[in-house]
């Protein structure tokens, strides 16, 4: 879908960069069929780890698929977000991808869609579209190492701006720049990058 090809994209660009990262650990949350996470297998090579979380069963399945055909090792973990593993990645993931059910919807059709682990989980987002995402917005500073980069999925209807501001102003990540934007459809969609603010800038 467009929003993947927009990550893949995001990454493409930014590849150089992340390269020098000599990134160790790599998250994809929300993997729909893994392309995110196995190109950024081809971007990073072998020494860095790859996780792979969903909701899904039929999504992680599709993804260890997508990582053999690849030759990417992509370890899938079925859960929420990163429940079960966040105490494990406190500050040692340096890239992570959040494709988020973004689309506005009704609150109680997000839950549903959440509590039935269906393909729904992977677009009905609430009211504003923000009911998942503002979930890992609250946790993604405690993954991320220092030196750590988040990519996230957005849309005009979430309110960028708003996220920009209080991603800064209550976990001091900074996003300077929209990496890509593009309109597929109705929809405006956004990578937005946040990283951490750098002490000699506090």
């Amino acid at each position: 879908s467009e929003d993947t090809f927009l990550m893949l994209d995001s990454l493409e660009t930014d590849a150089e960069e992340l390269r020098s990262m000599a990134a160790s650990v790599f998250l994809e949350v929300g993997l729909g069929l893994g392309c995110v996470s196995a190109f950024a297998g081809k971007i990073l090579g072998s020494g860095t780890l790859y996780l792979a979380t969903d909701i899904n069963d039929q999504a992680c399945d599709c993804t260890r698929r997508t990582g053999l055909q690849n030759k990417v090792a992509l370890n899938t973990i079925q859960t929420s977000l990163a429940y079960g593993i966040h105490s494990r990645l406190k500050n040692a993931v340096d890239i992570i991808c959040f494709n988020p059910p973004y689309v506005p919807t009704v609150s109680i059709e997000a839950s549903k869609a959440q509590g039935l682990r269906g393909i729904e989980g992977s677009w009905a987002g609430g009211s504003d579209g923000m009911q998942v995402t503002n979930v890992f917005l609250g946790v993604v500073h405690e993954l991320l190492s220092p030196k750590g980069r988040f990519y996230l999925v957005a849309v005009k209807e979430n309110n960028i701006p708003e996220i920009q501001n209080r991603m800064e102003k209550l976990y001091r990540l900074k996003s300077n720049l929209i990496v890509l934007a593009r309109r597929a459809g109705r929809e405006h969609l956004s990578i937005v990058r946040f990283e951490h603010i750098s002490p000699s800038s506090a």
